[in-house]
Formats: C-alpha cells, sequence, structure tokens
C-alpha cells in the first residue's frame, strides 16, 4: 500500500459518507422492483452491472487483470458464497422493513464479527466485545419487540429475522477476508464475489423470473452501479482511515436511508429505530475499537 494512501481521515470519511449515500441508492432500487422482481433476479442485475465500476477502477489503478491473481480459491468461494448468502437475506427484508431499518441491520455485521472472532478464530472475549454484544441485543430489542403484534399482517417480523440473518453472514464473509486478505488484492476479493453473486441469482432463473419493463430495467441497471460505486468508495474510506475513526460517521450514513424512506416511500422513521439507532451504533464503534486494539497489539509484537 502507498504512503501517500494512507492517514488522510478527512477523506476517508468523506468517502464513508459517500459510500453510505451510494448503499442507499442500490437498496432504494432493490426495494422499488422488490413487489414485481424476484430476489435472485435482481441479484443477477446488481451484480453483473457492479463489475462495471469495479473494473473499470481497476483499470485506472493498473491493476487489472493482474489484480485478479490469486493463491486462494477455496478461500474466494467461501468468501463470496456468504457474502452472496448474505446479500439473498438483506434483499429479502428490504422488501419487508424500510430501508433505513434493513440498513441498520446490515451495521450489525461487526458485532457479530467479534462474536465469530471468539467462537471460531480463539480471540480473546474483551470488555469491549462484551459491551458490544449487549448493546446491540439491546438495540435489536427495542427495535423488533414494540412492533411484534403489528408485525404479524406485514411481515416485519420475517424483514427482521432475514436481515438479522444477513448481518450474520455479512460477518462470515468479512471473517473470510480477515484471513485471505494478507495474500489476494482487495479487487480480486470484489471481483469473485461480484461473479459468484450474479452466478447465484442466475441460478434461480428456472424458478422464473420477471419480465422487465424500461423502469425495473434502469432501476435494476442502477442498482448495479450503486453498489460497484459504494463498494470502491468503502475500500478506499478504510484505505485512507481507520475502523475507530469511521464509526461515529454511521450515524452519517444512516441519513440517507431515513430520508429516502420518507421522500420516496412515504415511511416516517419510528420510535423504535431511533430509539434503537444509539444502542445498535455504539455496539459497532465498540467492535471497532476492540479491532484497533488487536492490531495494535499485533504491530508492537512485529517491531519488538
Amino acid at each position: 500500500m502507498a504512503v501517500d494512501e494512507e492517514g488522510r481521515p478527512g477523506l476517508g470519511i468523506g468517502l464513508r459518507v459517500l459510500s453510505g449515500a451510494l448503499f442507499t441508492g442500490m437498496l432504494v432500487c432493490i426495494k422499488a422492483v422488490s413487489d414485481e422482481v424476484p430476489v435472485g433476479q435482481s441479484i443477477f442485475f446488481r451484480s453483473l452491472f457492479a463489475l462495471f465500476p469495479i473494473v473499470i477502477f481497476l483499470m485506472i489503478r493498473r491493476e487489472f487483470p493482474k489484480a485478479l491473481a490469486t493463491r486462494r480459491p477455496l478461500g474466494h468461494l467461501l468468501r463470496s458464497g456468504l457474502g452472496a448468502a448474505a446479500m439473498f437475506f438483506s434483499f429479502s427484508a428490504v422488501a419487508f422493513l424500510p430501508v433505513a431499518e434493513a440498513t441498520l441491520l446490515v451495521q450489525l455485521a461487526p458485532v457479530f464479527m467479534a462474536i465469530g472472532g471468539v467462537l471460531l478464530l480463539g480471540e480473546r472475549f474483551s470488555f469491549y466485545r462484551a459491551g458490544a454484544i449487549v448493546l446491540a441485543l439491546a438495540g435489536m430489542a427495542v427495535l423488533v419487540i414494540p412492533g411484534l403484534n403489528a408485525s404479524e399482517g406485514d411481515g416485519r417480523l420475517l424483514g427482521y429475522v432475514l436481515g438479522t440473518l444477513g448481518a450474520i453472514l455479512t460477518a462470515g464473509a468479512l471473517l473470510t477476508v480477515r484471513r485471505i486478505s494478507r495474500t489476494e488484492t482487495a479487487g480480486s476479493i470484489a471481483f469473485y464475489f461480484i461473479v459468484v453473486a450474479a452466478l447465484a441469482g442466475l441460478a434461480t432463473l428456472p424458478l422464473g423470473w420477471a419480465s422487465l419493463s424500461h423502469t425495473q430495467f434502469a432501476l435494476l441497471v442502477l442498482s448495479g452501479l450503486f453498489g460497484g460505486a459504494g463498494h470502491i468508495a468503502m475500500t478506499l474510506a478504510f484505505r485512507y482511515a481507520e475502523v475507530s475513526r469511521l464509526a461515529p460517521f454511521e450515524y452519517v450514513a444512516l441519513v440517507w436511508p431515513v430520508i429516502a424512506d420518507w421522500v420516496l416511500f412515504g415511511i416516517p422513521v419510528s420510535s423504535g429505530f431511533l430509539l434503537a439507532l444509539p444502542l445498535m451504533l455504539s455496539g459497532v464503534a465498540l467492535a471497532a475499537m476492540e479491532g484497533r486494539r488487536r492490531r495494535l497489539r499485533a504491530r508492537v509484537k512485529s517491531e519488538g
């Protein structure tokens, strides 16, 4: 990694906020077609057209196609399979939930990563991890419990379950990224994930796809372009600024879905969401702080 790409937190924060807007645009497009277009079909088009901005980005950086070389094909397959499954669950959740609530559930992935690090990788169960788990569970309770009775008729409870499963699978994918990123480039990880997700979406064709109108096709193309560009912005944000420094700006990133729900779908922000937001994101911030401490310890050991 080049030295001039590190230590620019202002740029990293700006890119994180931009990535939030782009991912919101992606979910808005998916939600807009969710009543008529099957999830697998949406995933196929989202993944197919996400390839364009990512390949262009790699070409600009003169990393295509050499960045696609891999020494961990099975690692890519596991990461991509988990990521594709997470996309299926997350896209299914947004059909039942407001964009803001679906996005908030996705934000829980770092907390599930902290749990997975203890259970799967033998990492230490620290105060930060315990606090992150407690806050995240409290936030989920505040978000879900008040609407349980009302959820029976509109599928909201199913949306919460699907969104949470999507966050768990996302955490599994990110844990895999942590392992394979020692030898694999960010470009190869993104590229193979999108290819596998596109193939997974295409595999649902025999189950029946919808005949797309021009508007629906345009929305699916936009979902891919927004998703690919959002992935690039997110990757660069973490390159320029540490995760712990970006964590507070998760609040800002969630402004976009709230605005989208209100302006585009006429869905007001719920009191449960407002109460759950600080609890869940505080848990995410604690999980990020734990990650920073782990990296600092590793750096001290390597320098010692």
